[in-house]
């Protein structure tokens, strides 16, 4: 009645869904771990890029400040470089109005932001569907072990608690396993759905406010 021994001793059936289970539990561990890492380096960019943002520097300084990174560039700052680059380009074009320089701004900071937005959503549908279809694969497994295990006994005169407690027992393990996949999941996906979007929150805030600078610049710059 060890657990090893219940598991080796399953049917096929409920072994192949114990192992699509632990499958999506590492699976759900691996993504779990990299999205914990990756909202973590996006919250701590928009900090440090907010301080340097208002902290009364020139915007020309910080865009080049942005363009030395390079690659590096993560989140609030590919939303500012996306922005400021389009309206210096805009500025040289002589036909170009204050208003089309700020649309124009304005267009390449949402283009930045839904990369970014996708980037930080990645992987969390996986997580959503580990969450609710694991209790369900371990249920089945549950079913079908149970269910052998009273088929087996239909041809037996007198059952007994040792002749029925292994297949019971293996087949509930296929539940205990689900439900180990599944907790994480859906605690994982509901703190990371809510860190991205206050994010994304914060990503709206920000390309608010420089739409709002930019457009200051545009008048100042056609005047």
């Amino acid at each position: 009645m060890s657990y090893a021994h219940l598991i080796l001793n399953a049917s096929l059936v409920v072994q192949l869904v114990m192992v699509i289970l632990l499958l999506a539990s590492i699976m759900s561990w691996t993504f779990i771990f990299r999205k914990w890492k990756t909202l973590g380096k996006a919250k701590r960019s928009a900090d440090d890029f907010e301080k340097r943002f208002w902290s009364g520097g020139d915007l020309g300084a910080i865009y080049k400040q942005v363009q030395l990174k390079g690659k590096s560039t993560y989140g609030m700052e590919n939303i500012f470089e996306a922005g400021f680059k389009e309206f210096a380009r805009l500025r040289k074009q002589s036909s170009a109005g204050a208003m089309d320089l700020l649309q124009g701004a304005q267009r390449a900071m949402r283009v930045a932001q839904a990369r970014e937005m996708d980037e930080l959503e990645n992987h969390l549908s996986f997580l959503a569907t580990v969450g609710s279809t694991s209790p369900y694969v371990g249920l089945f497994g549950t079913v079908w072990g149970i269910m052998n295990s009273f088929r087996a006994l239909g041809n037996i005169e007198q059952a007994t608690l040792s002749l029925v407690a292994p297949g019971i027992a293996e087949a509930l393990i296929a539940t205990a396993i689900g439900l180990f996949a599944a907790i994480p999941a859906v605690v994982a996906y509901n703190r990371f759905a809510n860190h991205v979007e206050r994010l994304d929150n914060r990503y709206d805030t920000f390309a608010d406010e420089f739409s709002t600078i930019l457009q200051r610049y545009a008048h100042e710059a056609k005047a």
